[in-house]
């Protein structure tokens, strides 16, 4: 199903307060997680869009093996290729966990913020 308009980010669906409120709840039922918002790169055309674009992701799992459970979602064939970025610039290394992510990438609002796309990304996206 091919979608061409235009689909609102996470953040401009949700007011701060309500992300705020939903970042703190599940940090502090499920403390050993990390609140992650993982959505389509705005000019990405290759990818398909997650089911979901909120998840609660184990704070001790590399960004490696973040990047196969998108993959698995995501259902992309073994040779096609995907970025992760957070906050829309950056690429990290594969071997960070996501606490580690966490304490240096979090937004304000609690939650962390990664884009995927097919193709990478240096510096600032916008």
């Amino acid at each position: 199903m091919a979608f061409s308009g235009y689909i609102p980010t996470f953040k401009e669906r949700h007011s701060f307060a309500a992300r705020a409120k939903d970042a703190a709840e599940a940090r502090q039922q499920q403390q050993n997680k990390i609140p992650v918002v993982i959505e389509r790169f705005e000019g990405e055309k290759y990818l398909p869009l997650l089911d979901r674009c909120k998840f609660l992701v184990p704070d001790h799992i590399t960004i490696a093996e973040l990047m196969q459970i998108v993959r698995r979602r995501l259902q992309l064939h073994p040779d096609q290729t995907f970025f992760l970025l957070v906050n829309e610039k950056s690429i990290v290394s594969n071997s960070m966990n996501m606490y580690q992510l966490y304490q240096q990438e979090a937004d304000q609002d609690g939650f962390l913020y990664m884009v995927y796309t097919s193709q990478p990304a240096f510096g600032s996206i916008k």
